[in-house]
């Protein structure tokens, strides 16, 4: 057998073993991490960090045995890194809050490192995945003080579907941009009858574009979301065990303990539609019954640009001569006014400060580009 022949399989195992080296000591850094905010959490937190923990260092032996297998010399374990002992000082000392999100982001990152990995043990990719999404409820639950008071102070303002900010903010865009668009055909001399199919043209091209924008990002979004679930309703079927693990974790994490939330799990776990549905909105956060219409925001946004582009064609629709551009400043000062108060509102502020703003911001657009058509008209004549 030749030199070339046999050193091929020793440089295949060397490559193995730096692989099998790497991930030892990614595992064992994660084990020292989830040690280290344990330190500076407390009850029902402390013992599912420090369950990841024992995980970790679970993952870390298989590669350790791995590398033993090879007949390589498995390293120790040795100090901590500097960003591992960073962070697990400042949970001590503050909070594990302030690092949380720092480590969920690290594992959404790794969460498909294991997936087809032949040489992970069985169960490996799963803990990975689940890893991530119970560092998510962690987090959540730690905020669910502060949006219980939200919700029942009224003082604090916050349009969580998010429908009626989208609905103001595509008011506001039909009505600067098209009061600009007749404020430019005005500030031309163009005839009232070539103002009004402007506006009337800008009006439809604008809705109909938001229409369309909304439609293909409402669809994609929602099949994004039909695909998790997806996802999900397969991890159901072949690992039900695993789910069902990573759903009393979740339970755990909002402040149930050990038996309870296994309890919990296991009931929900006996109806797999239940399950789904379950697993839908506590682990991806997605209502499968409200998963968003294309249909039905292309039509909110169409209607809300074109309520907002009209404003200022109204006057030429009533009536042309001298007083129609007069009447479409008046118009769409008043509504540029309105809305930025209702953002204002929307957002906690005072509703004169922010109305005063919108109304400067979009008054000086329509000035602009009425100065634009102004020149170009008195050039052209």
């Amino acid at each position: 057998m030749s030199t070339e022949t046999r050193d091929i399989p020793a440089g295949r195992d060397r490559r193995t073993a730096a692989r099998y080296r790497d991930l030892l000591r990614s595992e064992r850094r994660s084990a020292a991490l989830y040690r280290g905010l344990a330190a500076g959490a407390a009850g029902e937190r402390r013992r599912i960090l420090t369950e990841l923990a024992a995980v970790e260092e679970r993952h870390a032996a298989h590669w350790a045995a791995k590398l033993a297998a090879l007949g390589e010399h498995v390293p120790g374990a040795g100090r901590p890194g500097l960003r591992v002992r960073l962070l697990s000082a400042l949970a001590r000392r503050f909070s594990a809050d302030i690092v949380l999100p720092l480590v969920e982001r690290a594992e959404h990152a790794d969460a498909g490192l294991y997936d087809g990995d032949p040489d992970a043990a069985p169960g490996m990719a799963v803990d990975e995945r689940s890893h991530a999404r119970v560092l998510t409820r962690l987090r959540d639950a730690s905020g669910a003080g502060g949006r219980e008071i939200a919700r029942h102070e009224r003082w604090h303002r916050g349009d969580r579907s998010g429908t009626l900010r989208a609905a103001v903010f595509g008011v506001n865009d039909g009505l600067v941009s098209n009061t600009s668009l007749v404020m430019g055909f005005a500030g031309s001399g163009a005839a009232a009858r070539t103002v009004l199919f402007a506006g009337l043209a800008g009006l439809l091209a604008g809705a109909f574009s938001m229409a369309a924008g909304e439609y293909v990002s409402m669809r994609s979004q929602r099949e994004a979301y039909e695909r998790e679930i997806a996802l999900e309703s397969a991890e159901l079927r072949d690992d039900p065990e695993a789910e069902a693990e990573e759903l009393a974790l979740i339970y755990r994490a909002k402040g149930l303990d050990a038996d309870e939330a296994e309890r919990v799990a296991t009931t929900i776990m006996k109806d797999r539609e239940a399950a789904l549905d379950t697993m839908a909105r506590e682990e991806l956060g997605l209502d499968p019954d409200d998963l968003g219409s294309p249909w039905g925001a292309a039509l909110s946004s169409f209607a809300a640009f074109a309520a907002g582009a009209v404003v200022a064609v109204l006057p030429y629709l009533f009536g042309a001569g001298p007083a129609a551009p007069v009447v479409a400043i008046g118009l769409a000062a008043v509504a540029l006014f309105a809305v930025g108060a209702a953002l204002g509102l929307l957002n906690g502020r005072g509703p004169l400060r922010s109305g005063g703003r919108q109304l400067l911001v979009g008054g000086g657009a329509a000035l602009v580009v009425y100065l634009v058509g102004h020149l170009i008209g008195t050039t052209g004549a």
